[in-house]
C-alpha cells in the first residue's frame, strides 16, 4: 500500500491559514493599520469600496520598506517585530505572528507600494493568490500603500457567506473605533464609496471619544484615573442616567490593543450597582497599563482574548477606581429635597400682641379616685363620657352605646337599604363589559373558563404592532404622519450606516427621513399609526433593535424592520391603561394570526388553572 500522506503546496496552505486570520473585510482592515501603526505612521487612510468586498486601500506615511524587506513581508511567519521566543514575553507591537500579509495575498489580488525615506525609489510588488506577479522599482511616496482587490476570489465558500454590505460596513467602523481610540495623536481617514465617514484629527482622549461618538457622549463622560503598583488605569466612563438598553460603547484597551474581558466587564458594572436602570449598560472607555510580561496575548491569532498573571488583583481595583469617579462627580443619587407632593403647613401670622400663650384652668379639689363628687362643668375633666374605673358595676356597660342607639333610631331603614344599592351599582359599573385588572402596571388579568388568564401588556402591543408593521410593508399603502416642527438626529458613522441601509423601508413604513448633513437627519414625518410623541427617540430605539437582531438575511429584511419598529414603539411597563385601553388591546391580541408569542418568540400569556388557584387555598 502506498504512503497516503502528502505536504500541502504552500498555496493551499496559506488558503487554509487564512481562515484563521482574515475572516471578513473588517480583518484585513485590522491587520493593515496595526501594522501601520507599528511603523510609526502620523496618519492613517483607509479608502474602502463596497463595504470591502471590492477594494480596500490602506495608505500611511511610515517608515516604509526596503525592496527585500517588502517581498520578504509576504511569507509566512516572517516579521520585524520579534527575534526570540523571549520577546514574547514583552511585546508592545500590535502584530507580531507574520501571518497577516502572507493570508491576505493567498485570497486576494494584492498591489504593494512602499518607500523608505533615505530611499530614491520605492518598490511596487503585485501578488495575486500567493503567487508574485511583478516587484519592480517604483516611485511612490514615503510609507507603505496597500490595494486589496477582490477579496476571497479564489473562496468562493468564504465570499458566498459574507453578510450585506451595510454589515460589512458595520465591522469595518468597528475595527477602526479599536485602533482610533487608543492613539488619539494619529490622524485616521475613512472613506466608504467616495464618501468620508470618519474625518479623525489629532487630539487628546476625550477628543477622539467625541469626534468618533458624536457630541451627544461628550456631556456623559466622567474622568477615571487610578495609578498603582500593578496596574495604571485611566480613561472614561459614562453617567448612569445615559445608559443604553443594548452594549456597544465599552472599550477595554491593554497597553494600547482592544481587548474582549467578561471579568474585567463584570467588576465595572457592579461598581454601577443600584444606579443603572434594569437592563442598562452604561458607556467606558478604560485604558490599562501593565508590565507586558504579565500578560499573554498570544491567545488567538485575533489577539483580542488576553490572559491576565494577576487578574484577580485587578478586578478590585477597576471596581473601586469607578466606584471612586461616580463618587467625585457626583454621579451618586444625593437625598432629594423637593417639597412637591408634601402636606402644607401653615404657619399662623405672627401678631403685633407677641405670642399669647394658652389658658390653663386646674381644679385643685379633684380626686379621680372620688366617685361620689360631681365635678362642676366648667372645671377640667379628663373625659366627657364616663371613665372605665367608674363602670365598677358591669352591669350597666349598655350605657356606653346610648348615643349610637339613639343615631340608630333616628335614622330610617330605606336609607340604608339605598346605600347597599349604590354599592352595588358602582361595582356594575367599574366592571362593565370584560372583566379585567391591571396588576403593578405590568400584567393585565381576566378570568376565563379554564382559570385566571395573565397577559404581558409590553409583549402583548409588540405582537400587535410587528403583524400591523409587516400588514403595511407587504402592502406598501401608510399614510405618513407630517410633524409640525421637524426633528434632528445626530447619529455616529456606525448608526448613520445602519440608517441609511434602511432607509428605504423605513419610508414604506409611512417614516419621513431625509439625509441633513454629514451623519445628520431630519424626521419630517412618521407612521399615522403610531402615536408618536418623541421621534428622534424611537429612531434611536429601532437602531439599537435592528442593530442587535439576530436576522440578518435580505430576504427576511422587512420582518426585522417590522421587528424592530415594533420593540421600539411597544407600550412600556409601568402605564397605568384605561378600561377602555384594556380591552382594545385584549380584542386586539387575539385578533393576531400568533397572539401566544412576540415575534422573536417570548410568552405573550400564560393560564393560571382553577385547580391550582383552589390548591393554594388547600382545598
Amino acid at each position: 500500500m502506498s504512503d497516503i500522506i502528502q505536504l500541502l503546496p504552500d498555496a493551499v496552505a496559506n488558503q487554509i491559514a487564512a481562515g484563521e486570520v482574515i475572516q471578513r473585510p473588517a480583518s484585513v482592515v485590522k491587520e493593515l493599520v496595526e501594522n501601520a501603526l507599528d511603523a510609526g505612521a502620523t496618519e492613517i487612510t483607509i479608502n474602502i469600496k463596497d463595504a470591502g468586498k471590492t477594494l480596500i486601500q490602506i495608505s500611511d506615511n511610515g517608515c516604509g520598506m526596503s525592496p527585500t524587506d517588502a517581498r520578504m513581508a509576504f511569507e509566512r511567519h516572517a516579521t520585524s517585530k520579534i527575534k526570540s521566543a523571549n520577546d514574547l514575553f514583552c511585546i508592545r507591537t500590535m502584530g507580531f505572528r507574520g501571518e497577516a500579509l502572507a493570508s491576505i495575498a493567498a485570497i486576494a489580488d494584492v498591489e504593494l507600494r512602499t518607500k523608505r525615506v533615505e530611499d530614491e525609489l520605492g518598490t511596487f510588488i503585485h501578488i495575486i493568490g500567493s503567487e508574485v506577479k511583478t516587484q519592480e522599482p517604483a516611485g511612490v511616496n514615503n510609507g507603505t500603500n496597500f490595494l486589496i482587490k477582490n477579496l476571497f476570489y479564489n473562496v468562493p465558500a468564504r465570499r458566498k457567506f459574507l453578510k450585506a454590505n451595510s454589515t460589512e460596513l458595520k465591522h469595518i467602523i468597528w475595527e477602526v473605533q479599536r485602533v482610533a481610540l487608543p492613539n488619539p495623536e494619529i490622524r485616521f481617514s475613512l472613506i466608504h464609496n467616495g464618501t468620508p465617514v470618519y474625518e479623525l484629527p489629532a487630539a487628546n482622549y476625550r477628543k477622539r471619544i467625541v469626534d468618533v461618538f458624536g457630541k451627544s457622549l461628550a456631556q456623559s463622560l466622567v474622568n477615571v484615573d487610578e495609578d498603582t503598583s500593578i496596574v495604571k488605569i485611566f480613561g472614561f466612563i459614562g453617567q448612569p442616567k445615559f445608559a443604553r438598553k443594548t452594549m456597544g460603547e465599552q472599550f477595554f484597551f491593554v497597553n494600547g490593543r482592544f481587548m474582549r474581558h467578561p471579568y474585567f466587564h463584570k467588576a465595572l458594572m457592579q461598581a454601577y450597582e443600584q444606579l443603572l436602570p434594569p437592563d442598562s449598560f452604561p458607556s467606558y472607555f478604560l485604558f490599562l497599563e501593565l508590565d507586558p510580561g504579565s500578560i499573554d496575548i498570544n491567545v488567538h491569532p485575533t489577539k483580542t482574548e488576553i490572559k491576565f498573571e494577576n487578574e484577580r488583583d485587578i478586578w478590585p481595583i477597576i471596581h473601586a477606581a469607578v466606584r471612586e469617579s461616580l463618587g467625585k462627580h457626583n454621579v451618586v443619587p444625593s437625598i432629594d429635597f423637593d417639597q412637591s407632593g408634601s402636606i402644607d403647613i401653615p404657619v399662623p401670622k405672627r401678631s403685633a400682641e407677641g405670642i399669647r400663650f394658652p389658658d390653663i384652668k386646674i381644679n385643685p379639689d379633684y380626686n379621680p379616685f372620688d366617685t361620689d363628687k360631681q365635678h362642676s362643668e366648667g372645671s377640667y375633666t379628663p373625659s366627657s363620657t364616663t371613665s372605665f374605673r367608674e363602670k365598677k358595676n358591669l352591669g350597666n356597660w349598655e350605657d356606653l352605646y346610648q348615643g349610637v342607639q339613639l343615631k340608630i333610631k333616628s335614622e330610617q331603614e330605606p336609607v340604608s337599604v339605598r346605600q347597599s344599592v349604590d354599592f352595588s351599582e358602582a361595582r356594575a359599573e367599574h366592571f362593565s363589559g370584560k372583566k379585567v385588572l391591571q396588576l403593578k402596571q405590568r400584567y393585565i388579568l381576566t378570568p376565563v373558563k379554564s382559570g385566571l388568564m395573565v397577559i404581558d401588556q409590553r409583549r402583548a402591543h409588540e405582537r400587535i404592532l410587528f403583524e400591523q408593521f409587516l400588514e403595511v410593508l407587504r402592502s406598501d399603502s401608510v399614510a405618513s404622519q407630517q410633524q409640525l416642527f421637524p426633528q434632528t438626529i445626530d447619529l455616529n458613522p456606525a448608526d448613520a450606516a445602519v440608517l441609511r441601509s434602511i432607509l428605504d423601508d423605513l419610508l414604506s413604513l409611512g417614516f419621513d427621513i431625509r439625509e441633513f448633513g454629514k451623519d445628520t437627519f431630519v424626521i419630517n414625518g412618521t407612521p399615522g399609526v403610531l402615536d408618536v410623541t418623541s421621534p428622534e427617540l424611537i429612531v434611536e430605539k429601532l437602531l439599537e433593535e435592528y442593530k442587535n437582531s439576530p436576522v440578518d438575511a435580505r430576504t427576511k429584511a422587512k420582518e426585522q424592520i417590522a421587528l424592530s419598529l415594533a420593540k421600539a414603539s411597544a407600550l412600556n411597563y409601568g402605564v397605568d391603561l384605561k378600561q377602555e385601553e384594556v380591552d382594545h388591546l385584549i380584542d386586539n391580541l387575539f385578533a393576531c394570526s400568533t397572539p401566544n408569542f412576540t415575534p422573536d418568540g417570548k410568552k405573550v400569556l400564560t393560564i393560571i388553572p382553577i385547580d391550582d388557584i383552589e390548591k393554594s387555598f388547600l382545598r
